[in-house]
């Protein structure tokens, strides 16, 4: 086994978690109709200290579900919309000259850009050149934003969640596989149920405005966040998540055929981190002390999904990154 749960202290707090998230997705169901995997997984995201990428087409409540999230929590939050024009510094922040009124002397101040908050939504972050897209890597990686030479730390805790649009490419500037790798989830919304689409149109075509009540405070979420580092994982659940990870490199020791034939570039060994990860927040949201194998295969879509690159191969045939995860899966059964 690694690492190790602190008896009944860690006991009580792994039971006082699995009640808040339970409060937290009845919170947030007052505003969120379904969805309820993609909630779980933005939990288990902000527990792990990961950051997301949502993909959905328009109206599927992306901007709304995080700002939900961030009420519910009580965490700061700012919504950054990124287009053609957007700069670094409108992200980061920038310095300008003061002037001191009694003795005129001249001096630089920083203001603070939108980066500051606990919870950042990048909208359409695809939409702004590599230069500007780039500006959030130092940020999502460090936790720091530097500026003229100073190092400035973002307040914790730091989550960015940015959101894709799937249709009308046209205009936009795929994220390099550098940053993309940075994103711990690759979530893609689905259009919603009839039955949820019935309860979605009654809920927001009258007066009715729900009241959110916040269930999270802020210490106790660094709590929360430093309970999932400690929770025990066994040795074979490691080097299962080790082992998918590694099947997904063409050339690799005990690669499939299909892997060499389909894939260029596999995932790195971060994949691997945020797959243990994810398996320990899930166990633990789920009431048990210690993940297994099947924890793992539950989050090998969303974290696999944006590291595998497909070659001309693939592409030529129609075949998805997900569709090679689903049959790397199929072949260990």
């Amino acid at each position: 086994m690694t690492d190790k749960l602190n008896d009944s202290e860690d006991v009580k707090l792994a039971e006082e978690l699995n009640k808040s998230i339970f409060n937290l997705k009845a919170e947030i169901a007052k505003v969120i109709v379904g969805q309820e995997e993609i909630i779980e997984s933005l939990l288990i995201g902000l527990l792990s200290k990961g950051h997301c990428l949502l993909v959905g087409v328009p109206g599927l409540a992306k901007t709304l579900l995080i700002k939900t999230v961030a009420d519910v929590l009580d965490l700061k939050f700012n919504r950054i919309q990124f287009t053609p024009d957007l700069m670094p510094s409108d992200i980061t922040g920038t310095e300008i000259i003061e002037e001191d009124q009694v003795t005129k002397s001249r001096s630089f101040r920083f203001i603070r850009g939108p980066v500051f908050a606990n919870i950042i939504l990048a909208d359409e972050i695809n939409r702004t050149p590599p230069k500007t897209q780039a500006a959030l890597l130092e940020s999502m990686q460090e936790h720091k934003v530097t500026a003229a030479g100073v190092t400035h730390t973002l307040e914790e805790p730091f989550f960015v969640l940015a959101t894709q649009n799937p249709i009308e490419q046209e205009g936009t500037y795929p994220l390099p596989e550098a940053q993309l790798d940075r994103f711990m989830f690759n979530l893609w919304l689905d259009y919603p149920s009839y039955e949820d689409e019935i309860k979605i149109i009654k809920a927001t075509t009258g007066d009715y405005i729900p009241k959110l009540d916040v269930v999270m405070a802020k210490d106790e979420l660094f709590k929360y966040q430093d309970l999932v580092r400690r929770v025990p994982v066994a040795d074979n659940v490691v080097e299962y998540a080790v082992r998918m990870v590694n099947r997904t490199r063409p050339g690799f020791d005990g690669s499939e055929d299909f892997i060499n034939e389909w894939v260029s570039w596999g995932a790195g060994p971060r994949a691997s981190q945020y797959l243990v990860l994810a398996a320990k927040a899930r166990s633990v949201i789920d009431g048990r002390f210690t993940p297994n194998i099947e924890d793992i295969n539950k989050s090998l879509i969303p974290v696999l999904r944006h590291r595998i690159i497909p070659n001309f191969n693939a592409e030529a045939e129609g075949i998805t990154s997900v569709e090679i995860i689903k049959k790397l899966i199929e072949s260990r059964k």
